[in-house]
């Protein structure tokens, strides 16, 4: 099952994105007020990001992870643009296909809607990259910069 977040689920998010700040998929853990800032934007009815928590059959009581979107618009790409900002499944619960039925459910929402997807993946996260290729992501060749 896959459902967006409501007030009742903010400590459970904010649990799931510390643990996602923490593991090798990403750079760098992040300041753990930015998830409540995070949370606080989604929940207060924000049209550029979403935040969702994803469910295993086998166990509907302990989310298995969350997933974010935010979206832009792209002269580019034509149109809107939805970011996979971030897929989190916690250990046991990978490799089961929720990943998998996580893109489907977004290619579904954003069908005739959305001109692109689009996401981030460290290059030594294997087993993420796999799937993305499997499922017909393709590296878009520009160097990201930024500004802080």
């Amino acid at each position: 099952m896959i459902r967006k977040i409501t007030e009742a689920d903010r400590e459970c998010v904010i649990e799931l994105m510390e643990e996602f700040y923490h593991s090798p998929a990403v750079l760098h853990p992040v300041p753990k007020h930015f998830f409540s800032l995070t949370v606080d934007e989604v929940l207060s009815g924000s049209p550029y990001a979403e935040l969702y928590l994803l469910y295993s059959g086998q166990n509907e009581d302990r989310p298995a992870g969350y997933a974010m979107t935010a979206k832009t618009f792209s002269n580019e790409a034509g149109g809107l643009v939805v970011w996979l900002e971030e897929l989190y499944l916690r250990p046991d619960f990978r490799g089961h296909g929720l990943g998998s039925e996580f893109f489907a459910f977004i290619e579904d929402t954003y069908r005739g809607k959305a001109a692109r997807l689009r996401l981030e993946v460290e290059e030594d996260n294997v087993a993420a990259r796999r799937l993305y290729e499997r499922l017909g992501y393709r590296p878009l060749p520009y160097l990201q910069m930024i500004k802080e």
